[in-house]
């Protein structure tokens, strides 16, 4: 297994104040401050599991991870920020520090921004346990950790702009990464309360440290490698708008949430099943979960439609009838698409998984491929996966709001989903699984 932590070596480690304030409680008086709050409700540990029967221990972060294999790297530009000094960080989630790799005015063009991050993906991390389809696996991660840090930043007061747009090869170079590590998507923080000085004009200045190695031996995966390079080539043309639709059920308003960010964050966890049973869940509730899986997207260069749309099964929900729905968010209403009992076709449909049939309702994500293609070229290919990740985000803090529990599901038979929800390939394709209940206790957990 390939180590979970990237480090620098031979590079000095700035750290950031532990337990820094809550979100939106108080501005921060800082640039340290702000970066460990940024940081501290997006990307770092929040828990550990052990293994009881192997005494094995390992972490939980905040942004969460296809088998908490975290693929995703969390670099980072500073331009003027107050008491830290401008250059390049990497995040260091083990020990919560920064690793400082270069000095000086580090800064992308076009960009302004007192802080940028740049999201990276080291496929081996997941190609390890999961093969050829770990590619999905890591833009999916990356969808979750741009969703994780641009609502900690809204938190925070401040908003958000995530770039896609860009040449990779000259983005690693500029970084000098890793040949492990692709660049993936950029994020810039801004138009908030950062505290903030004049920025350094001093040259750039690097400290020459070199990543650590993550695994005595890699195996090669050339699909994985043929995928990413055909998704560099990149093209814009006219986005054309979602499909629109209506249905018989309009959903009533929202059940308000019970939780705030601040807890919700920290304390997300990926259900290991969920309760069976008569427990169910209210329609207000759902209506909230949809509510805040297809709010107003945050900034992007391609955000401008959505190529997500929601397929439920509904397993028990007060007040609907059990059954497969599609969901149109612009009337918000869904549309009855088969009924019965859907617990066994769930489950079977994600890859034998009993949490899809145990939860109060399962979803499938069909991400609609062709219409990404014609609008960003292959590059769209990422798009749709990255805004699947992005609704996984919203979902599970969603479900924690409001006292209830979830998961991600990145295994499913893709074409007998398409079959049962009678998907044709111009409408799309299932690209994740997802599942909403009330979570078992997990006994491995340790806080």
């Amino acid at each position: 297994m390939p180590d979970p932590f990237r480090h620098y070596e031979g590079v000095p480690v700035l750290d950031l104040p532990a337990d820094p304030p809550v979100p939106g409680a108080s501005p921060a008086a800082d640039g340290p401050t702000f970066l460990s709050q940024l940081l501290f409700y997006s990307a770092a540990i929040s828990a550990s599991k052990r293994v009881p029967s192997t005494g094995f221990q390992y972490a939980l972060r905040v942004n969460p991870s296809s088998g908490n294999l975290h693929p995703t790297e969390f670099h980072f530009l500073t331009r003027g920020l107050t008491e830290w000094p401008d250059g390049l960080y990497h995040y260091r989630p083990s020990a919560h520090m920064a690793e400082q790799r270069a000095l000086g005015d580090f800064h992308l063009a076009g960009s302004s921004a007192p802080i940028v991050f740049v999201l990276t993906s080291i496929a081996w991390r997941e190609a390890w346990k999961y093969r050829d389809r770990a590619y999905r696996y890591c833009l999916h991660d990356i969808g979750h950790a741009r969703q994780a840090l641009a609502l900690a930043a809204r938190a925070i007061g401040c908003e958000t702009f995530a770039a896609g747009q860009f040449q990779d090869d000259e983005i690693a170079q500029a970084f000098r990464l890793s040949e492990d590590e692709w660049p993936m998507l950029i994020v810039e923080i801004g138009d908030g309360p950062i505290p903030v000085r004049e920025p350094d004009a001093r040259e750039i200045a690097w400290f020459g440290g070199h990543p650590n190695r993550l695994s005595e031996e890699k195996i090669a995966y050339p699909r994985i490698d043929a995928i990413h390079a055909a998704t560099k080539v990149s093209h814009l043309a006219v986005v054309e708008p979602a499909p629109s639709g209506s249905g018989e059920i309009k959903l009533p308003p929202p059940a308000p949430y019970i939780r705030a960010f601040s807890e919700v964050a920290r304390t997300r966890r990926s259900a290991l099943d969920f309760q069976g049973g008569m427990q169910s869940m209210s329609l207000p509730q759902l209506s909230a979960i949809l509510g805040a899986a297809t709010q107003q997207p945050f900034s992007a260069d391609f955000a401008g439609t959505r190529f997500i749309q929601l397929y439920l099964y509904v397993h028990r929900v007060d007040g609907l009838e059990p059954g497969v729905y599609r969901f149109w968010p612009e009337r918000g209403e869904l549309e009855k698409i088969k009924s019965g009992d859907q617990r066994v076709a769930a489950a079977g449909l994600s890859l034998g998984q009993d949490l899809a049939g145990n939860a109060c309702v399962a979803f499938s994500m069909i991400g609609d491929l062709e219409r990404a293609a014609r609008a960003h070229g292959d590059r769209g290919y990422r798009y749709v996966h990255f805004e699947a990740g992005a609704i996984g985000q919203r979902l599970y803090l969603a479900a924690e709001a409001l006292g209830l529990g979830a998961t991600g599901i990145g295994a499913f038979y893709d074409q007998e989903v398409h079959r049962y929800l009678n998907v044709q390939p111009a409408q799309g394709q299932v690209v994740y699984h997802f599942a909403i209940g009330y979570p078992v206790p997990d006994p491995r957990l340790q806080a």
